[in-house]
């Protein structure tokens, strides 16, 4: 109905596309037979339907008029029809919101294993079909030909349901071997059958629904999608618990236990949000509890090799399956753990929880230290960890789908300070010098990534200069981003925008020295702080320094000097933090093009 346009938008619907991860996840929810909720869509030929439709993304254009314009269900229904049906890579972005064009493939042989988690037998690929690894200097798939595809065991979920060419493929999969062929017959009854026979409910309005209940609808309906709150499960199980009634005489109320914990971290740390909005949430907490209980459960069962399976998880089954027990044995030891993770922000200069680079991020640094303890308070350990962080920060590792990353993380971490190999978090991560061009987004973590270690390498405001950034100088003075070259001056002047709007023309300044640099060229601006602060220019330019920006290139009033040498040096910061390389701009070269576009977010 999508590809014919019988179904289509009602053209007031804003456009936007899932992540490549969240399809992933999608498809691999599909083909093991799970729900993805309901969809909505409304009868076309009404008095309250008379919208200009368009075609769902990807679909063709102007066949037929629609019978059904789609209310709820956009970014599900969109996925669904590129992946399988539209003979076309996917249009999505990844966690950075780079704009992405890709094929799905599953493995067979791991989605059939009921030990493998169906979504790590999900593959997501370039649109060319070959996936590389080491930078791009190895291949790791080349999927580029039906032959390579079936000689890999991986499926296409383009053909899945084209019964025709399913067949055709599966014959060159086989090809007479009676091993395969029992793979390929198990692979039918656990996949193909479940992705074929799928079923969505859907709620039609009919064509004589009022335009006021269209527009409740998308007051009150159409939302983007609320994720099942596990919380609320596991407070609901828990209280359910007899033994713990049984030796309590009352029933566990979870809800309780953690409006106690988010007062203490509320008046002591920075990671919860008063207004409950943003920070750390309760699942992450249960996420962390989960973590580090399946990490000390399961170790001896599945063995001590943290970079083979790990035996630590976190998926909604874990936690859903998370006893009270050992909630309660290890929620007061978690609760310590986020703690002194406050206290290892402060030190990279991370002070407010809307400065947090990502808060999922937190739920392995709270786990890490849970696990080791003390350990975590030598220098060497605390220099492993911080190098850590960073990795994930300016790797962008923690924008999408964090659980299969934070097991990972948590035993190869935790491995690695007692005397193991160097975690795939730091050794995968990379850092594209370009990148710092396209970092726009306040919700960017490389982004804040920037700014804090910036502070952490001693940047000093430049009116009250006595001493560098820190958290009492950052409050006390109202710290903000401010741009270095002004926007009016960079418009009269042809600076592109995506160039005046990055993080490189972007530093830290008290609200009064923001204030007093406005939106004056450089020249005028450095004039007015000498004024202002009675200091000499050549020591003016020494605090200026600070902020790796080169003093002559305001005073000249050269843009494209002072940006060039502002990214070098930024990108030797990062690099230092991350204690590896990053890859040179003229290597591999971004735009703004390349992400997708949020005005509403940069700042």
């Amino acid at each position: 109905m999508v590809h014919d346009g019988r179904i289509q938008l009602p053209d007031f619907q804003r456009p936007w596309k899932w992540d490549d991860e969240r399809i992933a996840a999608l498809l691999a929810t599909v083909t093991r037979d799970y729900p993805v909720g309901v969809m909505m869509a409304l009868e076309t030929g009404g008095p309250g339907t008379r919208f200009k439709p368009r075609p769902l993304s990807g679909a063709p254009v102007g066949r037929v008029e629609p019978e059904l314009l789609l209310m709820d269900g956009q970014q599900r229904l969109t996925s669904l029809y590129q992946a399988l049906h539209s003979e076309a890579p996917v249009e999505t972005m990844d966690a950075r919101k780079k704009k992405l064009r890709r094929w799905y493939y599953i493995d067979i042989d791991r989605a059939v294993n009921e030990d493998i988690d169906r979504e790590d037998a999900i593959l997501s690929v370039p649109e060319d079909r070959v996936l590389r690894e080491d930078f791009g200097r190895g291949v790791a798939y080349d999927l580029s030909t039906t032959e390579n595809e079936a000689a890999a065991g991986m499926f296409p979920f383009r053909l899945m349901l084209d019964t025709q060419k399913t067949m055709e493929w599966m014959f060159g999969f086989t090809a007479g071997d009676p091993a395969r062929q029992r793979l390929w017959t198990r692979f039918t009854s656990k996949v193909l059958n479940n992705v074929g026979q799928y079923q969505i409910p859907i709620i039609n309005l009919t064509k004589d629904t009022p335009k006021e209940a269209v527009c409740t609808v998308f007051e009150k309906v159409n939302t983007g999608g609320v994720p099942l709150n596990v919380f609320e499960l596991v407070t609901a199980s828990y209280a359910a618990d007899p033994a713990y009634f049984e030796e309590k005489g009352k029933d566990f109320q979870l809800h309780e236990d953690w409006e106690r914990i988010f007062n203490g971290l509320a008046a002591n740390t920075m990671l919860v949000a008063t207004s409950r909005a943003g920070g750390l949430g309760n699942t992450d907490f249960l996420q962390t509890v989960t973590l580090v209980s399946t990490y000390f459960r399961r170790r001896g069962r599945k063995g001590a090799d943290p970079y083979s399976q790990p035996a630590a998880s976190c998926k909604r089954k874990d936690i859903l399956d998370l006893p009270l027990e050992e909630y309660l044995e290890w929620s007061p030891r978690v609760v310590d753990a986020y703690h002194w993770t406050a206290r290892f922000l402060r030190r990279q200069c991370v002070f407010q929880v809307a400065d947090i680079p990502y808060t999922t991020q937190l739920v392995a640094l709270a786990a890490i230290r849970t696990v080791l303890g003390d350990e975590t308070d030598s220098d060497e350990t605390y220099a492993k960890i911080a190098r850590w962080y960073w990795c994930g920060v300016f790797g962008e590792q923690y924008g999408g789908s964090p659980e299969t990353r934070l097991p990972k993380d948590l035993e190869q971490v935790v491995a690695w300070v007692r005397g193991g190999r160097e975690p795939a978090s730091v050794g995968e991560a990379i850092f594209q010098e370009a990148r710092l061009g396209t970092l726009r987004s306040r919700n960017s973590a490389a982004y804040k990534g920037v700014y804090a270690v910036l502070m952490r390498q001693g940047c000093k405001d430049w009116t009250h200069n006595r001493e560098p950034i820190d958290e009492r100088i950052f409050f006390g003075h109202q710290v903000g981003l401010y741009q270095i070259f002004p926007k009016s001056w960079c418009e009269r002047n042809k600076v592109s925008r995506d160039k005046y709007e990055s993080i490189v023309n972007k530093t830290l300044l008290a609200h009064r020295t923001g204030q007093l640099v406005g939106q004056r060229g450089p020249k005028n601006y450095l004039q007015s702080l000498e004024t202002d602060t009675g200091l000499p220019g050549n020591w003016l330019d020494d605090i200026i320094a600070t902020h790796l920006i080169d003093p002559a290139c305001l005073r000249e009033e050269d843009f494209e000097r002072f940006y060039r040498e502002r990214t070098t040096r930024l990108r030797e910061l990062i690099e230092a933090a991350m204690g590896k390389s990053a890859i040179p701009a003229a290597v591999a070269p971004e735009s703004a093009d390349d992400y997708e576009s949020d005005p509403e977010l940069v700042a």
